[in-house]
């Protein structure tokens, strides 16, 4: 037997077993008779999903790049400011580098391998993963000129909309921005410092003297955010029509102090966590998403996993005030909460938070609920919500429902994850993707060339943005793969990040299901 078909009838038996095993009340958190239920391979959807993030690279591109149609770009970063900014992330289908987004992807990333690096490392992604974060902190840490001082943004979105470039032959404005003790931008500061801090942990071990210098910046800007407060989109209002903070800064204060505390056990930042539960919002927000804006629920259900551990009894009943606001998070992900406070779905089962890239909320979701149904199965708890009891495993069968739905098992018969099955997007609304690739076509395509000659064409995109997760569907289950519809074809780094993490756990649980489960168990509960 080939190891293709190994893995295959592996992904049939952990599909079986846990289709016979669901109990009514799983069957009804699942997915939705209108969607096919089928075996996908979560090995090489997380493959391709880290993939992505090679598309999205911006600067000099090493001798490893496996993304082949892309090139060198964004060579003069920061010239025009004096400083080096060449490096880091584009968030989606444009060019301009916005700090926010970037940070928060690289957060997501970090706690993907914090959390499952083992199942990563076991399929031969963990080397790609850490790479990844390592392209963002990279970048930052060169945005970090001094303590009080980030670069928060180059390029901008007005002048960058206007072109429909490569980013290989960028003529837009690359001009940078930065925040200062002037131009305050805490939100931006505390989620820089929350990213560099997960990846101290991700490369505490591999690369001790990377970590510490990661730590060093992650401390500096937390404290730089904590001083000088202010949202960073009034300081610089150039970024205020594409990533506004509208949650504000104090969620990421409270993100950041968390982050620095799990990378430093330091009880100055866990007294932090409690003393300005209160004053910075961590206990009065019941939320119901969990994105690159908005914190409030990651910061809770982290604190809450803290709960039994003895050195927090004294922080019990702040502690606990966290874990119920949590705990409102995900029931109303999972559909258990009472007044109206559940987040709606689409006719087949897909969460609908709202209507531009949706699938971000379906990703974080997924990733939440996936890390905390861990939490619960090692700690012997269900969570209580208002509408009754949820296990661990009823937990992570809807997060597997919505993963399932993104690869294929929806009304459309697609999958949202690019390159990813037999139909896919393939009009992604993504400069570099929908113009001839550099690496065939040398020659200059200008600014309006872009649009002239490739923006309306009908044809699918030269080259395929594997691993992208897109915009997704209507609250109807629909999607028109167009690339003008960017509000459904565009994709995000940060969509996509939040899903490395769940695709290890999938696989973990498959081998979990082949090495614990006798076939004899499919035999009793046939009886």
């Amino acid at each position: 037997m080939t190891v293709k078909e190994i893995h295959r009838n592996k992904r049939w038996h952990f599909l079986l077993l846990i289709l016979i095993t669901m109990s009514p009340a799983e069957s009804l958190i699942g997915v939705s008779p209108e969607t096919d239920v089928g075996g996908f391979d979560y090995g090489e959807a997380l493959s391709k999903s880290l993939l992505y993030f090679e598309a999205q690279r911006s600067g000099r591109l090493p001798y490893n790049q496996r993304v082949t149609w892309r090139d060198h770009s964004g060579l003069t970063d920061g010239l025009e400011q004096g400083v080096d900014l060449v490096g880091g992330y584009h968030d989606a289908g444009d060019h301009v580098k916005f700090g926010l987004p970037m940070a928060f992807t690289v957060t997501m990333l970090s706690w993907s391998v914090i959390e499952y690096g083992d199942s990563l490392a076991s399929t031969g992604e963990l080397s790609h993963a850490l790479e990844a974060i390592k392209w963002g902190t990279d970048y930052f840490i060169k945005a970090h000129t001094s303590p009080n001082v980030l670069w928060a943004e180059v390029g901008d979105g007005d002048t960058d909309h206007y072109c429909w470039q490569r980013p290989e032959d960028m003529t837009t404005s690359r001009r940078a921005f930065k925040i200062d003790e002037n131009n305050p931008g805490s939100d931006l500061a505390g989620e820089t410092a929350a990213a560099m801090a997960a990846a101290s942990i991700v490369f505490r071990t591999t690369n001790p003297h990377y970590s510490h210098l990661l730590l060093h910046h992650a401390q500096q800007l937390f404290e730089f955010g904590d001083k000088y407060r202010g949202k960073y989109d009034e300081s610089l209002r150039v970024v205020k029509s594409y990533y506004a903070s509208v949650s504000g800064y104090m969620d990421e204060l409270l993100w950041g102090a968390t982050w620095l505390y799990r990378a430093t056990d330091n009880d100055h930042y866990m007294s932090y966590v409690v003393d300005m539960a209160h004053q910075l919002g961590g206990l009065s927000w019941a939320m119901s998403e969990f994105s690159w804006d908005v914190k409030f629920a990651g910061v809770q259900l982290l604190a809450s996993m803290l709960i039994k551990e003895e050195q927090h009894k004294q922080h019990s009943k702040i502690i606990q005030q966290y874990k119920s606001k949590a705990d409102h998070y995900l029931c109303s992900i999972l559909n258990k909460n009472i007044n109206g406070t559940n987040v709606q779905r689409t006719p087949a089962g897909l969460l609908y938070v709202r209507q531009w890239n949706n699938m971000q909320y379906v990703s974080t979701a997924s990733f939440l609920l996936t890390v905390y149904s861990d939490y619960l199965r090692k700690s012997n708890s269900d969570l209580q919500c208002h509408e009754g009891t949820v296990t661990p495993d009823e937990m992570i069968v809807f997060a597997k429902s919505q993963i399932d739905y993104i690869l294929g098992s929806n009304p459309m018969k697609t999958s949202y994850l690019v390159g990813y099955g037999p139909k896919y997007p393939t009009r992604v609304h993504h400069r570099g993707a929908s113009i001839a690739s550099y690496k065939d076509y040398k020659g200059f395509i200008g600014c309006t060339q872009g649009y002239d000659y490739w923006y309306g064409r009908p044809e699918p995109n030269p080259s395929v943005l594997v691993g992208a997760l897109v915009g997704g569907p209507d609250h109807r289950d629909e999607f028109v793969d167009r690339r003008d519809n960017y509000v459904q074809t565009e994709a995000c780094t940060y969509n996509t990040a939040p899903l490395v993490g769940v695709f290890a756990r999938l696989i973990e649980l498959e081998e979990q299901t082949l090495e614990e489960e006798d076939v004899s168990l499919v035999a009793t509960y046939k009886k």
